[in-house]
């Protein structure tokens, strides 16, 4: 039902619902209308109900894009309607809306990030030479110092992509994800075959690992981390491009690169080096005490000094604790 709306992608589905549950005690509420046996509205949310953040609607959380799907914008209405009645009866403080742009056209968003989608519908070679001339030369260098690639479903692959994950979100001044969360990310999508773990290894020590999902024809990267000791061999551009290779050669047509902060320079640079479509996306804070939609402050923040300075095991405990209050 999902997939013959259009508006299907991978956060839409029960396998991502489930995963944001366990790993941090939201409760799902979604709210669908079907019509003569077609699903003519789905607006997902989890309910966050935190000490430090307040009680709270979010569609959804540590998602990259949401978008309502609603047949018109009567139906839209309708539903944003049914869900501020719903929030003010639930006590929530404010809704968070991950997507909806084309039908709050007149309301300014909380945050704008940057969207990078590659047709994948096409030939290799193709999609090969439209990369940027710096990407292709690195490809080609990863190649030739050795750095392999392997597209692995294991939780082995889980656990390497978390080690490096944890060096990578220091060196950038944010506390890891607690493991649980990507335990469970193995536990319904990876070991489901609906996304997969990609490693680039030098004389088999993991040096690059990346995370991808995948629903219907369309494929996402989300999760990404290295060693930056290895950065002169390229390892980055080759896991991409393995990933790519093996999305494209399965038949999915579009290919994502995920949300991108518009400070985050270098990681647009980098995405904007493979030829994708680039597009915006909106996010949305709806105050249900002031009854107005109002800026983020918060989550613009994409780095924070004093993380940068903790042991290892104390930020990672930082992480733990505080990641589900501010979903």
């Amino acid at each position: 039902m999902l997939l013959a709306s259009g508006d299907e992608s991978f956060f839409h589905t029960s396998a991502w619902a489930r995963v944001l549950v366990e790993s941090y005690n939201y409760k799902p509420i979604y709210f669908t209308q079907i019509l003569d046996g077609q699903l003519s509205a789905l607006f997902p949310f989890m309910e966050v109900n935190s000490i430090l953040t307040g009680k709270r609607g979010v569609s959804l959380p540590f998602t990259d894009f949401c978008d309502p799907v609603a047949n018109d914008a009567d139906t839209f209405r309708q539903a944003i309607e049914q869900i501020m009645s719903y929030g003010r009866n639930a006590g929530w403080k404010y809704i968070d809306l991950n997507g909806g742009r084309e039908h709050l056209k007149d309301e300014t968003p909380s945050l704008t990030h940057y969207t990078h989608d590659l047709n994948i519908n096409r030939d290799g070679k193709e999609i090969f030479d439209g990369l940027k001339d710096n990407t292709r030369r690195n490809i080609k260098k990863a190649i030739k110092e050795g750095v392999e690639v392997q597209l692995i479903n294991s939780f082995e692959s889980i656990k390497e992509f978390y080690r490096l994950n944890c060096i990578t979100r220091k060196r950038h001044g944010l506390p890891p994800q607690p493991f649980r969360f990507f335990k469970n990310i193995y536990e319904h999508v990876v070991s489901k075959k609906k996304g997969f773990v990609s490693l680039a290894l030098i004389s088999k020590k993991v040096i690059a690992a990346n995370v991808y999902f995948h629903f219907g024809r369309k494929a996402i990267y989300k999760y990404g981390a290295s060693d930056m000791t290895y950065s002169n061999l390229r390892p980055n551009n080759l896991v991409m491009w393995e990933a790519i290779r093996w999305y494209l050669n399965n038949g999915f047509t579009n290919f994502s690169f995920g949300i991108t902060e518009p400070e985050n320079e270098g990681l647009l640079q980098f995405k904007r080096s493979w030829g994708a479509n680039e597009d915006i996306t909106n996010y949305y804070k709806y105050d249900l005490r002031k009854e107005a939609f109002v800026k983020d402050e918060f989550r613009g923040r994409t780095s924070y000094s004093v993380f940068k300075n903790m042991p290892s095991s104390l930020l990672n405990l930082t992480g733990s604790l505080l990641y589900r209050h501010f979903g």
